[in-house]
This record gives structure tokens, sequence and C-alpha cells, in this order.
């Protein structure tokens, strides 16, 4: 657990925040009753009891976290939600100075404004939330075993793009600062 979540952020920040949400939906389906995610989740990895223990005690972790931050019910833990605001200032920095982004995005933008016209009013966030929201919408429906339509299949293709171009963009600006 720890290590696919680690590895993920080092490498797409934005896999890593979806991946993040799924593990926070995760514990919300067990109501954070630490029994049993230990008994249904982790006991399920085939792995050696030093490791089992080692994702337990990151799905333990995670679930005090939540509850610090009251999100069990609904929500994204304050780390994400930074993570987020980071790259939606990537976005807004690039669409001034990339034209590929800036053509990459308005391939994405109707499908954002779809976004927000079927939300009838609700919050949505920026416009990176959306689409996160929309690829991390178009997991579940799979997960669920859902029919997913063409236009889904196209709208995350084109948050996909935005997604992967501002996850390089977040990388390189994470090694420019080690330096």
């Amino acid at each position: 657990m720890k290590s696919v979540a680690e590895n993920k952020k080092s490498t797409n920040i934005a896999e890593y925040i979806i991946y993040m949400y799924q593990m926070e939906d995760l514990i919300r389906s067990y109501q954070g009753n630490a029994e049993e995610i230990k008994t249904f989740v982790v006991s399920k990895y085939p792995v050696s009891e030093e490791e089992r223990n080692e994702i337990s005690t990151w799905y333990l972790d995670l679930l005090q976290k939540m509850k610090e931050q009251n999100i069990l019910e609904k929500g994204h833990l304050k780390e994400l939600n930074e993570l987020v605001a980071s790259l939606a200032e990537i976005h807004w920095k690039l669409l001034k100075t990339d034209a590929g982004y800036f053509e990459i995005y308005n391939k994405t933008k109707p499908f954002i404004i779809e976004a927000v016209m079927q939300a009838e009013g609700q919050d949505m966030g920026n416009e990176i939330q959306i689409c996160l929201n929309g690829i991390y919408g178009l997991l579940l429906c799979r997960l669920l075993g859902k029919k997913v339509t063409d236009q889904q299949l196209k709208s995350a293709e084109a948050f996909g793009d935005v997604l992967s171009f501002l996850s390089y963009n977040y990388r390189e600006r994470e090694k420019l600062s080690k330096n």
C-alpha cells in the first residue's frame, strides 16, 4: 500500500490523488471500522506477515487522518486538496505560457463545462478537481460494472490529457525544487 502510494506520488501526482480517493472511499465503505479493514482488506494481501503489518499500519494511519480531519463521511484529506490546488496553480500558469497546454485545455473545456452543467449548481471545485472527479467517476463506473458511455470515455480521455500534462509539469517542478 504505502509503496504503491509513494510510487504513484513520485511518478504521477494525478494518479496518486485518484488512488488516494479510492483509499478514502474504501475506508468509508467499512465505516472507518479498523478491525473490518484489517479482516476484509489487509488480510487479503498475498504478502508476508511483516508486509501485512506495514499495510495495516498504513491503512490505520490513513483512517486516523480521516477521523482527525472529520472526513469519514465525505471530503478529501487536506494533503490531497493542497495537491489539487498546486495542480490548479500550474494549470493557470501554463494557460498563460504554454501554447501546447492551451490547446489541450481547449479540447477539454467543453467537457468541463458539461460537468458543471450536470452538477446543477453543486460546487464542483476548480477545473482540475472537475478533471479528477471525471476520471474517478469513470473508474467507479467500471469497478461497479456500470455501462460507460462513449461521452464518458471521451471526457475521461480529455481530462486525462490535462492531468497528464499537469502531472509531468508538477514532477519537473518538484525535481527543480530539490536541486
